[in-house]
């Protein structure tokens, strides 16, 4: 199910309370995407508060739609919003790469289990 496109007020700049109600992400969501997505740093006053513009507010909601959507990783969709579509390195279910002899082997396994199915 897409998540619904919010409408955001015709305005320059938003806080972050306003960044977080608009897209309904908690702020230690936003301050982490922040941290790891350069597409996502917003403004800061002298005073070291966070202003996100427009285009910030677009990219955050794209970056939720494609990692709740998409499923997509964090890793996954910031190659996406970058315009990258390599997809991520294989990981097992610990998060380690798979190397690439270990995956033939899996594939050669599934082949071969594929055709007995189909005898």
């Amino acid at each position: 199910m897409a998540i619904p496109r919010p409408q955001f007020p015709d305005q320059e700049l938003f806080r972050m309370e306003e960044a977080c109600r608009l897209l309904q992400l908690p702020h230690h969501t936003l301050r982490y995407w922040e941290e790891r997505v350069p597409q996502v740093r917003p403004a800061r006053l002298s005073s070291g508060h966070r202003r996100y513009t427009r285009q910030n507010l677009e990219t955050l909601f794209r970056l939720k739609e494609l990692m709740k959507d998409r499923r997509m990783t964090l890793a996954g969709a910031r190659r996406a919003l970058a315009g990258d579509s390599r997809p991520a390195p294989a990981r097992d279910a610990g998060g380690a790469p798979l190397n690439a002899k270990l995956l033939r082997e899996l594939r050669e396994d599934l082949r071969s289990i594929l055709a007995e199915l189909a005898r």
